[in-house]
């Protein structure tokens, strides 16, 4: 299993760009099972979900070339709904093919979706949706199996705010009979961006970035060419890496609007920015100081980014009050950074951040992707070298992370195992190459 070492030193300076959102992507990706024609996507980030999503959708009958930056997909030869057990179980985001394979070919089978563990997020709303609009639906023995002879629109109201929900159920209307109503829908800019793919498509949709999402079904779509809004929790993530590090960055290829609650925090904590039309300037600081945060779903502060704001407080003066409203085990990062030196105490949903404290470098293991990112933070300002296990969860959501912190000046190194004769042989690399589908000179 790959590990990271990185080796804490000074700030953090110069230029790094941000990928495109894999929490975009991946709905765009299902989103190409609507189209018997070409769907082209473009910024897209080169990370192991999308690898996993791309097999996945090959294995439904999707034929995939991808170049650099973009993958095309020609849906023409989809044949079946069955997703293959073995992908459909290792990500969460595997529950997005559901709404679109029974909405294209009346019929779709997959395992319950895996991913991170980070709390209970159970898809009754999104079954419970599909059956509003006609579908027989039936779980058993982790599988869910799921028939329509045609979806028929309906009026969907969603107990709770949810966005892969959303984002399902909105798929799934694009070809249903009459008209569906999302009502306390997500209003995330990832919602917004399939909102604007699945038009670009021809598809009729209107509300998207409001709580009421209006859909007008459509019997065929067609080709299109769309690019993958900047991913913000990827940037919301290097500029707390110049905080900790009292760096001098500057975060390209970002919407600032689309990171509002979040730069808000950070500004109300002391960080001295410069907030371009596409880019953050993140300037040195002489020290942050403590600012209270609550998750909520968009566009109040993201729960995406809270270990990451966790790990940087544990470097600001006074005691930051975390509350974690979205998922219930969030804050299994907080173990490893105490063992690194943080003063975090966990009461119910809420941790108390107290800093500036001085972290150590010590052996620590990724929980799940926001977890390891906090960890990463954390490292930059460790004394000597923290090694992160089980980054396999990093390598799922941020693009060249490598590159991107050798740019800026860190010490980082990625560190494999090889087995031979049954036994690991430790080998290090800088960065480990990921491959999919077909390729594309």
């Amino acid at each position: 299993m790959d590990k990271l070492m990185i080796t804490g030193g000074g700030p953090l300076r110069g230029e790094v760009s941000v990928s495109g959102a894999k929490n975009a992507a991946l709905p765009a990706l299902c989103a190409a099972l609507l189209n018997d024609q070409v769907t082209e996507l473009s910024n897209m980030p080169q990370v192991q979900d999308v690898y996993t999503m791309c097999r996945l959708l090959a294995g439904l009958g999707m034929r995939i070339t991808r170049r650099p930056g973009s993958v095309c997909l020609d849906g023409s030869g989809l044949y079946h709904g069955v997703a293959p057990a073995d992908l459909a179980q290792s990500m969460r985001a595997s529950i997005l093919v559901l709404g679109p394979l029974l909405a294209r070919l009346g019929h779709a089978r997959l395992s319950l979706p895996g991913g991170c563990a980070i709390g209970a997020r159970p898809v009754d709303m999104h079954l419970a949706a599909l059956e509003q609009m006609g579908a027989e639906i039936i779980v058993q023995e982790g599988y869910i199996e799921a028939r329509a002879s045609r979806l028929k629109g309906a009026d969907i109201h969603f107990d709770k705010v949810t966005v892969t929900g959303t984002e399902n159920i909105m798929m799934a209307a694009t070809l249903a009979q009459g008209v569906t109503t999302l009502r306390n829908a997500a209003r995330e800019p990832e919602v917004v961006d399939l909102a604007e793919l699945l038009i670009g498509m021809g598809a009729q949709i209107s509300g998207h970035g409001t709580d009421t999402i209006v859909i007008c079904g459509v019997k065929k779509l067609h080709r299109v060419t769309h690019a993958i809004i900047p991913d913000r929790i990827e940037a919301g993530t290097w500029i707390c890496a110049a905080a900790i590090s009292r760096g001098h960055v500057t975060v390209n290829n970002l919407r600032p609007d689309h990171l509002g609650a979040f730069l808000d925090v950070m500004k109300a904590a002391g960080l001295p920015m410069k907030v371009g039309r596409d880019s953050v300037e993140v300037l040195p600081h002489k020290g942050l100081v403590a600012v209270d945060i609550t998750t909520f779903p968009y566009p109040a502060f993201p729960t995406d980014l809270q270990a990451q704001v966790m790990a940087t407080f544990t470097q600001a003066r006074g005691g930051s009050l975390v509350r974690e409203t979205i998922f219930e085990n969030r804050f299994m990062h907080v173990a490893h950074l105490q063992s690194m030196g943080a003063d975090i105490e966990i009461q119910g949903n809420r941790a108390l951040v107290s800093g500036p404290v001085r972290l150590v470098g010590a052996r620590v293991k990724a929980t799940d992707l926001r977890a390891s990112a906090s960890l990463v933070l954390a490292a930059l300002v460790a004394e000597g070298q923290t090694i992160i296990g089980d980054i396999y969860h990093l390598d799922r959501g941020y693009a060249q992370l490598e590159q991107k912190l050798h740019g800026l000046g860190v010490h980082v190194r990625r560190l494999t195992s090889l087995r031979v004769n049954s036994v690991k042989v430790p080998v290090s690399f800088k960065a480990a190459e990921l491959r999919y589908c077909s390729t594309a000179s």
